[in-house]
């Protein structure tokens, strides 16, 4: 199934999945435009740059929580 047919089908779903994802209005917008046109590889490429803003978001809150953890271990030696 092409990628058109795909979000044509299931648009409020896909909607949600992306507000769900945390994908700013831009992101959303970038991608429906994408995929509306069927161009697939574009669309892709919006999903996974969202997708690594998202982890690195993680890995800089993983920081923060070592730190804290770091800080409870030498306060309870």
């Amino acid at each position: 199934m092409h990628i058109r047919q795909y979000v044509s089908e299931k648009k409020a779903a896909v909607l949600q999945n992306l507000a769900d994802a945390d994908c700013p209005q831009e992101v959303i917008r970038q991608f429906m435009q994408s995929a509306e046109e069927d161009r697939e590889v574009q669309a892709l490429q919006v999903l996974e740059k969202h997708r690594r803003t998202l982890l690195d978001r993680v890995h800089r809150e993983e920081k923060y929580i070592d730190r804290l953890d770091y800080l409870l271990y030498s306060l309870k030696r």
